[in-house]
């Protein structure tokens, strides 16, 4: 019966770890002036109606609210286009 020989392990050095810098995160720049994201800016000031006024006693779904809002926007002429 032949012996087996065993096989010898190469020694090997451990990888050199590359050094990185963390990555700097851009700034964001702060709006002073607050202006509206979007093309519409809604001002709702000096209104009188009541929520239920607009949009029924009922419950309804988030979808259905927001279609009544913009209907109501549109109405009164409350919406200014940018």
């Amino acid at each position: 019966m032949a012996k087996k020989r065993a096989k010898a392990k190469k020694k090997t050095r451990p990888k050199a770890k590359k050094k990185t810098k963390p990555k700097a995160r851009k700034k964001t720049k702060a709006t002073k002036s607050g202006k509206p994201f979007g093309g519409y800016s809604i001002s709702f000031k000096g209104r009188k109606e009541t929520l239920e006024s607009v949009f029924g006693s009922e419950p309804i779904g988030p979808s259905v609210m927001t279609k009544k809002i913009w209907t109501f926007v549109k109405r009164r002429k409350l919406g200014k286009r940018r």
